[in-house]
């Protein structure tokens, strides 16, 4: 067993969201994502489906054609291979969750490209 206490986790500032792996339970990873207002995730996909939250903040999440912003306390799923994009629009915290086929490293790499 492990607790992990979100509001404890203090965000990094750079130029590029800063992401942490909360845990990985084999079946799940929770991962943190901290973006500074402005910051971008461009488009993408996961291998597996995804749960998105908005811990703190606001951003605005694209898929296919459509803009949907996100305020703290919003939570969302997205399926498998569905190209997605994010925007900060103020400083956000946002909990990403991955199924088992998809990888830490991965999120890790998009954000560092």
């Amino acid at each position: 067993m492990k607790i992990v206490n979100i509001n404890t986790l203090h965000s990094k500032q750079g130029e590029k969201p800063n992401v942490e792996l909360l845990l990985n339970t084999g079946n799940i990873k929770e991962i943190q994502i901290s973006f500074t207002k402005g910051q971008t995730m461009d488009k993408h996909t996961a291998p597996g489906a995804i749960v998105v939250m908005v811990f703190k903040g606001k951003i605005e999440f694209g898929v296919d054609a459509h803009t949907h912003i996100l305020t703290e306390g919003d939570i969302l799923s997205l399926g498998a291979r569905i190209p997605h994009k994010l925007r900060a629009l103020e400083d956000t915290i946002v909990r990403l969750t991955l199924s088992p086929n998809d990888d830490f490293r991965r999120v890790k790499m998009l954000i560092d490209k």
